[in-house]
């Protein structure tokens, strides 16, 4: 990034927060009457001063020549670039300590079209489980059909079960990729990185290609998780949940490299499955405000998650801050992630029956899919989320009957606890 005007990173000789970048880095005032907010640039298209202006950007754009150092590729067309999109996808690398990013219109399409970006037909995939469930439907319906092969470990913890799962994998075909989201939705179970990160390399050792590292990093990034760090190639998000955090937009983003960001935005622009102005305007918006409200979240999650261990009709609770300090979950946690989080789960005595109940007598917490915005949010996964994926798997994967799935917001937590125990008083 370049160190001077509006893309200055650094003041006094030091480097400048991720919260004061936020609020001004890569938007010029000058360029918009002075506007101190960023202006939602609704167009489709750009006008060049010169023929020649149009064919260099867009050589710039499909790679074809790389732009001057210093200088961005030029603006051309809403589907390949736009102020508001560039702005975001700005903010967000300075945030991920990423080169480059690429923003979608969902999280899915990000996944979508960064697996293909790198992955064709005949290669196979090994992915870490449980994923979100849309995430799982794509690898078993859709990239199935597509002649890529995919191979899940369901121990992200222990080197043996990853090395035998990617052996599997190789039988299949060459290796592109390794698929993994830590922690994981709904179970809150997590990837040791780096231990990906040494298979990565031995499997490159034996094929000629290393397979590059897919991180769905929406839990915890990218303020509290930095995969790029621990040897993952390319971050993947829901810019949906915590990013956007508000409920109130649906995107994604790709962020690493620029040589593979290059390869996805390349693809993103054949497909046209990019943000839009208006989502990428509402998203720098958000960013603005994103420590404060995940630090508040996070807060008062851990309060809840606490109440929740003490209480008799509780099975279990999958919190991040819940393993045992001595087990090898908690050392990874310890390694690479900065948070406990604010979405995780319990498990209620009673099996689905007794989940509805508690689901469909609170008060606070809203029924309702997604997570990581200002509200708190509460759904069965089994029959939500994860309803794509078969029972048996579910339960092997430790998705529970009585499994319900918590996002919580920024309301007072001791409210929050309020309403969880009128909900669970009668079961």
């Amino acid at each position: 990034m370049a160190q001077d005007g509006y893309r200055r990173t650094s003041i006094a000789g030091r480097p400048m927060a991720p919260e004061t970048l936020m609020l001004g880095f890569g938007f010029d005032p000058r360029l918009s009457e002075g506007a101190v907010k960023t202006p939602l640039f609704l167009t489709s298209t750009f006008v060049f001063q010169t023929a020649e202006e149009g064919r260099l950007a867009f050589d710039y754009m499909s790679g074809r020549a790389p732009a001057p150092e210093g200088a961005d590729a030029g603006l051309i067309y809403s589907r390949f670039n736009n102020p508001n999109l560039q702005i975001v996808e700005e903010r967000l690398a300075v945030l991920e300590r990423a080169d480059a990013c690429a923003t979608f219109a969902s999280g899915m399409a990000a996944i979508f079209t960064a697996v293909l970006a790198l992955v064709g037909p005949g290669d196979s995939v090994l992915r870490s489980r449980p994923l979100y469930g849309g995430t799982e439907t794509l690898f078993d319906r859709l990239f199935s059909r597509l002649g890529i092969a995919s191979v899940s470990f369901t121990d992200g913890l222990e080197g043996a079960a990853v090395r035998t799962a990617a052996e599997a994998a190789l039988d299949k075909g060459r290796l592109a990729a390794i698929f993994v989201e830590t922690p994981a939705n709904p179970t809150n179970a997590v990837v040791d990185l780096d231990l990906v990160a040494q298979i990565a390399a031995e499997i490159g050792a034996r094929q000629g290609h290393r397979p590059a590292i897919l991180v769905d990093n929406t839990l915890l990034g990218p303020l509290y998780q930095s995969p790029l760090a621990h040897g993952a190639d390319l971050v993947l998000y829901s810019l949906t949940k915590y990013v956007g955090g508000h409920s109130d937009l649906i995107g994604g983003a790709a962020l690493g490299s620029t040589e593979l960001v290059a390869k996805v935005r390349s693809l993103r622009g054949l497909l046209g499955n990019q943000a839009d102005a208006h989502g990428a305007w509402m998203l720098t918006r958000s960013l603005e405000t994103l420590r404060l409200r995940m630090d508040g979240s996070f807060a008062g999650a851990a309060e809840v998650a606490a109440w929740l261990v003490r209480q008799p009709q509780v099975e279990r609770v999958a919190y991040l801050g819940g393993y045992a300090p001595s087990s090898p979950a908690a050392r990874v946690i310890r390694r690479q992630c900065r948070a406990m989080g604010a979405t995780f789960s319990f498990v209620v005595r009673g099996g689905r029956a007794a989940a509805y109940r508690v689901l469909d007598r609170l008060q606070v917490f809203k029924l309702a899919v997604s997570l990581g915005g200002t509200e708190s949010l509460a759904c069965h996964p089994r029959t939500t989320t994860h309803s794509g994926v078969g029972a048996a798997e579910l339960e092997a994967l430790g998705v529970e009957e009585g499994m319900i799935r918590l996002s919580v917001g920024l309301e007072a937590p001791r409210d929050l606890i309020a309403d969880l125990g009128l909900a669970m008083a009668e079961i």
